[in-house]
Order: structure tokens, then sequence, then C-alpha cells
């Protein structure tokens, strides 16, 4: 454990050595300012014209359903495609440019306390992201009264849903040392993954039911309502569980030509 410790905390120094950990978190920042604004805005402008109405045959408006909701299945879902692959693009095609990858390789450390650090390296950079949006979050509960069970559980599936991403980003970094291409095709697969369910709109087959079933989104929707579904727990770590296992045979292929 002390080694896999060690190599994350390596991993979250060098985010913060170069720019892109002040990159990722300030792109993240505006861009879950600007619509955090923009849903608070609409909800008080919406909620202000239904009192001058009298609420006649007004829905319920809640703050959760109108800002919390929207902000995290509708927004920062897509800003995570974006941002993900800005922190996965180094972590392995870094070492092969630098010419590290053969140190690390044969070094003491394990291939996969190795590759555990750097995942947990890249998770706390992404954690910290999270952070930023309980920041924008904590001024509705200043100013309003948000139900804060269903915001734990569209938490725990934005962060599972990011660390899905981080591991796949991860393997796909194994494969090239450069990191604009490992952002670019990093950015490709979560988009496919993540419009994986659109087949359901023009076929109703066994195939169609399989590819939606693997999207990435099909499993936020129970998190982004307030529940926490078992399958939806298992999905998202067993797809963490897999990128991690690629990365590792990855990583031994490295082993072989080293």
């Amino acid at each position: 454990m002390r080694n896999i410790m060690a190599v994350a905390g390596k991993e979250l120094r060098a985010y913060f050595h170069s720019p892109i950990a002040y990159l990722v978190m300030a792109v993240y920042a505006v861009l879950c300012g600007f619509f955090f604004y923009s849903f608070a805005a609409t909800y008080v402008v919406q909620t202000f014209r239904m009192q001058a109405m009298g609420g006649m045959g007004a829905p319920n408006m809640t703050i959760n359903d109108y800002v919390i909701r929207p902000l995290f299945q509708g927004v920062l879902t897509i800003v995570l495609l974006l941002v993900i692959p800005l922190i996965t693009m180094r972590l392995y095609a870094e070492e092969k440019r630098s010419g590290t990858i053969e140190l690390l390789l044969t070094s003491p450390v394990t291939d996969f306390q190795i590759i555990a650090g750097k995942f947990l390296g890249a998770l706390a950079l992404f954690g910290t992201m999270i952070l930023i949006t309980f920041i924008y979050i904590s001024t509705l509960f200043a100013y309003g009264n948000p139900s804060a069970k269903p915001l734990i559980a569209q938490a725990l599936g934005l962060f599972l849903f990011g660390a899905a991403l981080l591991a796949l980003g991860m393997w796909i970094s194994t494969f090239t040392k450069n990191q604009i291409i490992a952002a670019v095709v990093s950015f490709a697969a979560f988009l496919l993954i993540y419009v994986l369910n659109w087949v359901t709109a023009y076929s109703s087959g066994a195939v169609s039911k399989v590819l939606s079933y693997m999207a990435i989104t099909t499993h936020f929707d129970g998190f982004a309502k307030g529940v926490v579904d078992l399958k939806d727990l298992v999905y998202y770590l067993s797809v963490i569980v897999l990128g991690v296992f690629l990365t590792a045979r990855s990583v031994e292929a490295l082993k072989g030509r080293v």
C-alpha cells in the first residue's frame, strides 16, 4: 500500500508541476459555473413568474429538479468527456515520451502498484474537480432548501462515472507516446460509449439492448434521479476493473519490448 500511495503522490505532484491540473480545473470551474448560474437564474425567474400568476395549475418546482439534476446529468457528464482525456493523456504517454517508461517497468515496484498509484493520483485530481462543483452547490443551501439525499446519489454517480472514464483513458494512454493522440482517442472512445444507447431510437433487437446496457449514460439515469441501484454500482465498478485489467495487460506487453 505504501508503494501505491507513493506512486499516487508522485503522479498528483506531476499534475500540479505542469499546467495540466490548473488548466483542467479552470476549464471545469468556468463551464460548471456558467451552467450552474444559467440553471439557477432560470429557476429564480420561473419561480417569480409562477408566484406572479398565483401558482394556478403550476407544477411544483424544486431546486433539485430544475438546477441540480440538469447540471449533473445534462452538463457535467458531457464536460467530463472533454476534461478526463486531459487528465489521463499523460499517465503512460508522458513516461514513454520522456524515456522513463523503461526505468518504471524495471523498478522493484510491481505493475499493479504502479497502475493503482497512477489511477489514484488521477482520481485525486478528479475528486478535486468534484469539490469545485460543491462550491457552487453550497450557495443553494445558503439561499434555498434543496434536498441533500438525491444530491449525494448524484455526486456518487458522477464520481463513479468519472472514475470509469479515468480507468479507460489510462489504458488508452499506454498505446502512444503522444499525449495529444492519447487525448483525442480517449475523447472519441468516451463519446462512443456515451451515445451507444441512441441505437434504441431506431432498433429494438437484442444487439441494441446490449449496446444500450453498455452505454455509460444508461447507468447514470438512476443516480440522476437520486436512486442508488446495485446494478448501476456494479456496472461502473466493472468498467473501472476492466480499465485497470486492460492497462495491466498492455503494460505487460510493454515490458516484453523493454
